[in-house]
């Protein structure tokens, strides 16, 4: 949570912006996103709005894709609005910290387990929204938002948004090249497998702080899933499913405790992301209403 800059709009649709939810020109960002409350006061929000140099008619297609899908895992849109020239959409808020944020707050790279654990249930989300025919097309460390119900994935569809199937997207604004499959980048159609590429960039950054790290910075617990997850080579990575099966552990015997990796089990969330998404939601249930620009 950032405080709003001079630029920033005051308003998300009918919604007023508190603060930002990411730190100033945080990379890949395919939206602006902003802590907002309704203007009597009694809810809060995720606002998102399309970048300054977003086609906005884009952005507005995949923003009320998001919200027809039901996916578990994907970041629930509940509204979306304005005018062709700036659409808006809402999410529900929950306190939340992006993935860049939960690394600074834990002062760097995150525990092996915890990555294990993010891995697992991201891999989850993907092949429950494979197995529906759907592909995210917009996964990257700053689309994945850590809550105490477990990650949420935000950024639907930022590749289709960026640019039409056919056409470049590699340097786009908007899109964290780390995490952009080759073939994505060179404007082809996104499927399944890109959004492995981009879980394995995701991973990488969670343990290394790096999108494209080097092979020996890895853990070696995960060296060889994330590799194969980041091949050039689409047919050479796993699919989502197996993923999970890889960082998934065998079915627990009854009576044994759960452990960090059981499905059942919550995300284990480190003290210092605890200790993080508590002050941001205190500073949320403090926040006022900025006041209306003055029309002098």
């Amino acid at each position: 949570m950032e405080p709003l800059r001079r630029d920033d709009p005051e308003r998300s649709g009918p919604h007023r912006n508190l603060a930002r939810l990411d730190a100033d020109r945080e990379p890949g960002l395919p939206a602006r996103r902003f802590i907002a409350r309704s203007a009597d006061g009694d809810r809060t929000f995720l606002a998102f709005l399309p970048r300054t140099d977003a086609d906005p008619n884009r952005w507005a297609v995949e923003a009320e894709g998001a919200r027809r899908l039901s996916v578990p895992g994907f970041l629930p849109v509940a509204e979306v609005g304005g005018t062709a020239e700036l659409p808006w959409c809402t999410a529900p808020y929950a306190p939340a910290l992006p993935l860049p944020a939960a690394l600074r707050a834990h002062g760097g790279p995150l525990p092996e387990p915890f990555v294990r654990a993010l891995g697992a249930a991201l891999a989850r989300t993907l092949a429950t929204a494979h197995a529906q025919g759907v592909t995210h097309a917009g996964l990257s460390p700053a689309a994945v938002l850590l809550t105490t119900e477990g990650p949420r994935l935000s950024c639907f569809g930022a590749v289709r948004a960026a640019a039409p199937d056919g056409e470049q997207r590699g340097g786009l604004p908007g899109l964290d090249s780390g995490s952009l499959a080759p073939e994505q980048a060179a404007g082809g159609r996104p499927r399944p497998l890109g959004d492995v590429y981009a879980l394995g960039a995701v991973l990488a950054y969670a343990a290394t702080g790096h999108t494209v790290p080097e092979g020996d910075e890895l853990p070696a617990g995960l060296r060889a899933l994330i590799t194969a997850c980041l091949s050039r080579d689409p047919g050479r990575r796993p699919q989502a499913h197996q993923v999970l099966a890889h960082l998934e552990p065998a079915v627990p015997v009854a009576g044994a405790p759960a452990t960090v990796l059981d499905a059942a089990a919550p995300l284990p969330l480190p003290a210092s992301l605890v200790a993080a998404l508590a002050r941001q939601s205190a500073q949320v249930l403090a926040a006022e209403l900025p006041a209306p620009a003055s029309l002098d």
